[in-house]
Order: C-alpha cells, then sequence, then structure tokens
C-alpha cells in the first residue's frame, strides 16, 4: 500500500502565507466562525462521502458551534474534537478522508487557539486535492489543486474579515 501524505507542510508557500497573515488581523471569534463554516462546507461532506454512518467529525463542528453559543463547556467541546481526530486516525485507508477529519478537528479546535486555524489550510487543502485528483495523483497536482483551494479559502476569510477588526488576536505560528 502506498503511504500518502498526510498533510502540506511548507509554511512560506506563497498560498499559504497570505491566509496566515490575514488570519493574524481577526479576532479569535472571526477565525473560529470562518474554519467552522468553511469545515462544514467543504471538508465534511468529503468525509461524510466515506464514512456515511460516523458522526464523530460532524459533532466536533456541533460541539464548536455550541460553545460558541455559550450552551456548552469547552470540556464537553473538547470530547467532540478529540473524537474527530481518532476519527481521522481510523481513516488511514482513505487519504481524503482522513485529511478532511483532521482538519475539521483543527478547525473545530480553533474555539480554544486560533493557531489551530492552519489546519484548515495543510490538512484541508489536501483533503480536497485527494478527493478531487485521487491519492495517487502526482504530487505537483495535488499541490497545485490545494492551492487553488487555498485561496477559496482565502477568499471565504476576506468575505467575513473586519479590515478594522480593534481587537485581532494574539497569534505565534511557532514557525
Amino acid at each position: 500500500m502506498k503511504k500518502h501524505r498526510k498533510m502540506l507542510t511548507d509554511w512560506q508557500a506563497p498560498y499559504i502565507m497570505p491566509i496566515l497573515r490575514l488570519i493574524e488581523t481577526q479576532s479569535k471569534q472571526t477565525i473560529a466562525n470562518w474554519c467552522i463554516d468553511y469545515a462544514k462546507e467543504r471538508l465534511l461532506p468529503i468525509y461524510a462521502a466515506a464514512y456515511p454512518d460516523d458522526m464523530r467529525p460532524a459533532g466536533a463542528i456541533y460541539a464548536a458551534r455550541s460553545w460558541l453559543a455559550g450552551d456548552i463547556k469547552l470540556p464537553e467541546a473538547k470530547q467532540h474534537i478529540m473524537a474527530a481526530h481518532a476519527a481521522a486516525r481510523e481513516a488511514d485507508t482513505h487519504p481524503a478522508a482522513q485529511a478532511a477529519a483532521r482538519a475539521i478537528g483543527q478547525c473545530a479546535a480553533t474555539i480554544h487557539a486560533p493557531t489551530n486555524s492552519a489546519g484548515l489550510m495543510f490538512y484541508g487543502a489536501l483533503a480536497v486535492a485527494y478527493d478531487a485528483l485521487g491519492a495517487d495523483a502526482p504530487w505537483d497536482a495535488l499541490l497545485d489543486a490545494a492551492a487553488a483551494e487555498c485561496a477559496d479559502m482565502e477568499a471565504a476569510l476576506r468575505a467575513v474579515a473586519d479590515p478594522n477588526e480593534p481587537n485581532p488576536a494574539k497569534i505565534n505560528w511557532n514557525c
């Protein structure tokens, strides 16, 4: 069985840097809502197509929304987020679904730490690329598809971004 890359890794990629810089200008709330919305719309369908009976990634999205609404406490939300990561570990024979579940877990975790938003690009863009082209597509083609998805991610964030955000999240990417 061929080993597939689980994520993108180039923090300096020209399709990653503009998103990271834009994230740095936004509030934790905006970052979390953008990530959760994007994961629900673009990534959850990829996972659900492969594992239609596994509700763990959907549960992480729902729990993150519930935490943002003040309906549940963080420890309860974290249980659902960890369950999405468990789903990703178990999806090791389906690279697109695995990357999607991991990205969903990271997106849901933005309620706790906005740096988890990077997981949307690094896992989520690859999930979409694998889904569109197949896991055995040439790496350069997968990177091109991931870059195009990152452009869509950036456009989605720009659509909800506050250009004059008075309380941007304090983010150290540690890279």
